[in-house]
């Protein structure tokens, strides 16, 4: 029996019959209505991007300057929506990769400041499209039955395909999945609003567990001097926490409380310290002013800068890196992305440097024997020919990456193990126990460890730092190309070249002055006070040109703090201050650093004092204290850290703007606008303020 369908739903069912038989046309006609032109008599939506808007021209100069190919029509003539303009800035980001990956100096500063504030300015509608995307990609690429390790063939071809993410916060590009993304209906997030930071992105739907790792850290707490006048700390260039919370911010959420390690927020970026004189391998600063989130209490800081080397008299460096090429590596912002760090390291290499490459997944290998850096196309061949899959033997790798590092030791030279990966070993060395000590023993041997962070969801921050730590190298997590720029080409000096070893600083303070101060971020870098003077404790290393800023909050003996001091019952046969009338009345504190030469097994020792007339009421913060202090209070707040006092972004916001400074990189600005994008998230979430 048959029944007779109406006419209506005979002419539903043959639009959409059309729609899926032409996908272009059924595209086509939904693009057009969300690019519908508005009649001159009519006001544009709110939502909507005006040809004439300063935006929708810098990026019209873009698109034109770098012959992007743009997906959206009538780009240029008529208005867009805040979702469009995000796909023709991707679209142009994946463009601009591709140039760069040739000639990195091809994007101008001008242009790469412009791509920064844009994505800064749009990053809710980028990072929705980035959600959309990887669902649409997960659909297509997995079947039910698959698990995140098991990939198909299609999938597998994808892997060694160049990365299209030069730039911060860029998105994988898959112009097939941007048309299926533009022909779905807009989602009622988007319709909302424009605002920055208050669209969330929309959760991950597929098969895949956030399992990142991260140490716990307790805020160091304030010490009376009474009973604790000495404070003992390694130094700390590592610059991975502040790349690492960019990363999560810029994706539409807080990072964790533990991923918020103050002292690398504040040593992400450089300040005006001068030059050392002499022999000194480092210059010390040191600086009073009122604590800008309470001013009943005085801040110091304390500043090192490391002696710049010219590239000519820098020693030949042998370096191995050490690829983790495993099953979880293969995501676009992982080996990929690795792949085209390493190369723009390799293209700032001398003939007299060496390169080797061992990977690493289920068993490790030497991929390329130790090749001078005048055969540039041959390392960059190596690189392209890496590939993931499998399980990982991280330990394995290791201790093949030191036997090659090793075998091509240079006795004046740089050697180093640059280990990239995104910390999920899961086979080889017993126990992390076992792999420092491994790492330690290398150290001790001349070759030190450089560990570069990738990936989102398995990562293990707190692992990666260790490892690190014990390496006597540094640790930086990169999440676009533009950042493994600033750590493998800007900052490529203090990144390989050890100019001091074994850097302590010791403060002892007066408490005919002080009556109790808390050193700031370095909770995971406390020594025990006898460790300072102990040539055989392990501390941090200066590379050469870095700088390292340490601040201290203190209270002023008989200061009426609101702060709650620790209450300690009074010494029986110690009168606490007594030595004090003894010294000079007018030293707040004493600062004392040691250090090992690169070569040296021997520390030397640097004292310095802080005189309390240092702070004057007329006296004007200087801009690098100002700017660190801003960056210290960004990371109270991200913490809620119970010694944040008054501390809030409106603080934070205007110590950062006095202390931007030249600001050549473009650095401090990308900070600002962090700034304000947790400003936006807090204010639509409503936490952590």
């Amino acid at each position: 029996m048959s029944y007779p369908i109406p006419s209506k739903m005979w002419q539903r069912v043959s639009i959409v019959a059309l729609l899926l038989v032409i996908p272009s046309i059924g595209i086509a006609i939904l693009r057009q209505s969300a690019t519908v032109a508005i009649p001159a008599n009519q006001t544009p939506p709110s939502s909507s991007i005006l040809p004439n808007h300063p935006d929708y021209q810098a990026l019209q100069g873009l698109v034109k300057q770098y012959s992007c190919v743009v997906s959206i029509q009538n780009f240029g003539t008529l208005p867009i929506t805040r979702t469009e303009f995000a796909t023709v800035l991707n679209d142009c980001l994946n463009r601009i990769n591709e140039l760069a990956t040739t000639d990195p100096k091809i994007v101008t500063q001008a242009d790469m400041k412009t791509l920064q504030r844009l994505q800064s300015e749009f990053a809710p509608e980028l990072a929705i499209l980035r959600s959309s995307i990887d669902e649409l990609d997960a659909r297509n690429l997995t079947t039910p039955t698959q698990t995140t390790r098991e990939r198909t063939p299609a999938e597998s071809t994808r892997k060694t395909q160049p990365l299209p993410t030069v730039l911060p916060r860029s998105i994988p590009s898959r112009a097939s999945m941007q048309d299926q993304l533009l022909s779905r209906p807009a989602s009622p997030e988007l319709q909302a609003g424009s605002s920055i930071g208050r669209v969330a992105p929309q959760t991950e739907t597929d098969s895949r567990f956030n399992t990142e790792n991260y140490n716990r850290i307790e805020d160091n707490p304030f010490h009376r001097v009474g009973n604790d006048p000495l404070s003992t700390f390694s130094i700390d260039v590592d610059t991975a926490s502040y790349s690492n919370v960019r990363r999560f911010i810029t994706q539409g959420e807080l990072p964790p409380k533990d991923a918020v390690r103050i002292e690398e927020l504040i040593n992400y970026f450089t300040y005006n310290y001068p030059q050392p004189k002499g022999d000194r391998p480092f210059s010390v600063t040191t600086e009073v002013a009122a604590t800008p989130w309470n001013p009943q209490h005085k801040m110091v800081l304390v500043g090192l800068q490391g002696k710049r080397l010219e590239s000519e008299t820098l020693p030949p460096s042998n370096l191995v890196f050490l690829i983790d090429v495993s099953g979880s590596m293969d995501d676009p912002n992982k080996l990929p992305l690795v792949q085209q760090s390493l190369k723009l390291l390799v293209n700032k290499l001398r003939p007299e440097d060496r390169v080797s490459l061992v990977v690493y997944a289920g068993n490790a290998g030497l991929v390329l024997p130790a090749t001078p850096g005048s055969q540039k196309s041959k390392i960059l061949a190596a690189i392209d020919r890496l590939e993931a899959g499998g399980s990982t033997a991280g330990g394995q790798g290791i201790e093949l990456a030191y036997k090659i590092a090793k075998q091509n030791f240079l006795k004046s030279g740089n050697n180093r193990v640059i280990l990239a990966t995104d910390g999920d070993f899961n086979v080889g060395v017993s126990s992390d126990g076992d792999l420092t000590r491994l790492i330690e023993q290398k150290r001790d041997q001349g070759i030190f460890l450089t560990v570069l962070g990738f990936g989102t969801g398995n990562y293990k921050d707190g692992k990666m730092e260790q490892l690190a730590d014990k390496g006597n190298g540094n640790y930086a997590y990169i999440d676009t190309l533009l950042e493994a720029k600033k750590v493998l080409v800007n900052d490529l000096r203090g990144t390989l070249f050890t100019i001091a070893k074994d850097v302590k600083i010791q403060v002892e303070f007066n408490p005919a002055k002080v009556q109790a101060y808390r050193l700031i971020g370095y909770e995971n870098r406390l020594l025990q006070n006898q460790d300072f003077n102990d040539d055989k404790k392990d501390a941090g290393d200066i590379g050469a040109g870095h700088s390292v800023t340490a601040l201290y909050e203190i209270i002023p003996t008989g200061t009426k703090s609101d702060v709650k001091l620790p209450e300690v019952d009074p010494l029986r046969y110690q009168r606490s201050g007594e030595t004090a009338s003894n010294t000079d009345g007018n030293e707040l504190m004493q600062v004392k650093l040691r250090y090992k030469l690169p070569q040296d097994s021997t520390s030397q020792l640097i004292t310095q004092t802080i005189q309390d007339d240092d702070l004057r009421a007329d006296q004007i913060p200087s801009t690098n204290l100002r700017f660190a202090a801003a960056v210290a209070t960004f990371g109270m707040v991200l913490r809620d850290s119970e010694y944040k006092g008054n501390a809030n972004y409106d603080l934070v916001m205007k110590l950062a703007t006095q202390g931007k400074g030249e600001d050549q990189e473009g650095y401090r600005d990308e900070f600002i606008r962090l700034v304000e994008q947790s400003r936006a998230l807090i204010a639509r979430t409503g936490s952590r303020e």
